[in-house]
């Protein structure tokens, strides 16, 4: 019996089937490859570049930024150093200045413990004077200086001849020994007096005088 055919109706067998699905597919796959950019590697490469350079940058600057600390922590250090030897040196410096300060008092010490006080009388201006001369190495004894002196002067500092040869040519005998000016500047001995009155000036003076003239004061026994 053969079967009845509606008007219209198309009859589509299996194969047709097939072909129209397979039309489809490729008919969504033409869409979907057509909303993807021409270039997608460089789509890509256009989107990685800006983050490759704010790598850059970033890169950069920490690396400016290590280099500045870095320097900075060396001036710190030279500055450092640089505070220490001034430190270092001031501290030689003073520690220098005490010790010469500390020299010379006990310089100053020693030598007052080596120079006895003296009297302020005739005993005392022997002994000094005697304490000078064996300093200058200047002949003479306490007896030898005194006897002169009482002799001379008997004792008296301000003693003055106005009467003798001396006096009478303009330049007197002074003093414990009655020395004459040009005796005294030619025989003064530094670190004392220059004057002709001072006791222990004019001893040492005259003494000088004597030990030229004669050896020594002990052997003048009358006017010289």
């Amino acid at each position: 019996m053969s079967a009845s055919r509606t008007p219209g109706h198309s009859r589509l067998t299996k194969a047709h089937k097939l072909s129209i699905a397979g039309v489809a597919t490729l008919s969504a796959a033409a869409v979907a490859f057509s909303l993807i950019p021409a270039d997608a590697a460089e789509a890509e490469t256009i989107n990685a570049a800006p983050v490759a350079w704010t790598q850059a940058v970033n890169g950069a600057q920490t690396k400016a930024l290590h280099g500045n600390l870095s320097a900075q922590q060396v001036i710190a250090q030279a500055n450092a150093k640089a505070a220490a030897k001034i430190k270092a040196d001031a501290d030689a410096n003073a520690k220098a200045a005490a010790k010469k300060a500390r020299e010379a008092k006990t310089a100053a010490s020693r030598s007052a413990a080596r120079t006895p006080v003296f009297a302020n009388n005739l005993d005392g201006w022997i002994k000094e004077a005697l304490f000078i001369m064996k300093k200058e190495g200047i002949p003479g004894t306490y007896a030898g200086i005194h006897k002169n002196i009482m002799r001379e002067s008997s004792g008296n500092p301000m003693a003055i001849n106005n009467w003798d040869i001396n006096a009478q040519n303009g330049i007197p005998s002074k003093g414990l020994l009655q020395v004459i000016l040009p005796t005294f500047k030619a025989y003064h001995v530094k670190g004392t007096k220059f004057d002709q009155y001072d006791p222990v000036a004019n001893i040492v003076a005259a003494c000088n005088y004597a030990a030229d003239r004669y050896g020594s004061m002990d052997n003048v026994n009358s006017a010289y």
